[in-house]
C-alpha cells in the first residue's frame, strides 16, 4: 500500500512541473569584436610546457610565487632571436619575458630534481622596466624539467650563434663607412 502512495506522489509532482517557456532576450548594447595583440604573432613557438614560476625576493630572503602557466620559447620570424615567455593561467598576465643568452646558467634547485634556478639580467614582465631577477621554475616531473633544460641550452646556442654572426657583420659595415 505504501508503494502505491509513493507512486501517486511522484505522479502528482510530475504533473505540477510545467515547462518554462523559451525566453530569449536581445542585448541592449551590441559589442564589436576587438582584435587583441599579444605580440606573439610574429613568433614561432619552439617549446611549450606547463610550469610554476618563482622569483627570489632579496629583501625578504624568500621565494615568491610569480604564477602558474605555460612557459614558451618563442623565436622571432625575422630576427630569429629566441625569448622565454610565460603567462599566468586565466588572466594571461606576463610573469616572465626575457631573451635567453649565454650569461644565464641553469642550476638545479636544492632538494628537487624537477626545478631549475637561473639569473636574468633584464626581465621585462613587470611593466616596461627591465630589472635583474633570480627565477626558479618547477615542473610536474623530472622528465619535463630535463626537457626544459635541454631546450634552454639549445636556445642559448641559437641566440649566441646569432650574436656571433651579427658581431662579425658589423665590423665589415664600419670598414665600408671608413673607406667612403
Amino acid at each position: 500500500m505504501a508503494d502505491t502512495e509513493e507512486k501517486k506522489i511522484v505522479q502528482e509532482e510530475k504533473e505540477e512541473v510545467e515547462q518554462a517557456p523559451d525566453v530569449h532576450f536581445e542585448p541592449v548594447i551590441q559589442l564589436n569584436e576587438v582584435e587583441v595583440k599579444t605580440m606573439e604573432e610574429n613568433e614561432d613557438s619552439l617549446f611549450k610546457m606547463r610550469a610554476k614560476l618563482f622569483r627570489y625576493d632579496k629583501q625578504l630572503k624568500e621565494w615568491k610565487e610569480r604564477g602558474t602557466g605555460d612557459v614558451k620559447f618563442l623565436q622571432h620570424k625575422e630576427t630569429k632571436k629566441v625569448r622565454l615567455l610565460m603567462r599566468r593561467d586565466k588572466t594571461l598576465k606576463v610573469c616572465a619575458n626575457h631573451y635567453v643568452n649565454n650569461d644565464m646558467t641553469l642550476s638545479p634547485n636544492v632538494g628537487s630534481d624537477r626545478s631549475w634556478v637561473w639569473n636574468v639580467a633584464a626581465d621585462v614582465s613587470d611593466g616596461n622596466e627591465a630589472k635583474p631577477e633570480t627565477l626558479a621554475i618547477r615542473f610536474a616531473n623530472s622528465e619535463n624539467a630535463n626537457l626544459f633544460k635541454d631546450k634552454f641550452e639549445e636556445v642559448q646556442k641559437i641566440n649566441s650563434d646569432l650574436k656571433k654572426s651579427t658581431d662579425a657583420a658589423e665590423p665589415k659595415k664600419d670598414e665600408e663607412v671608413k673607406k667612403d
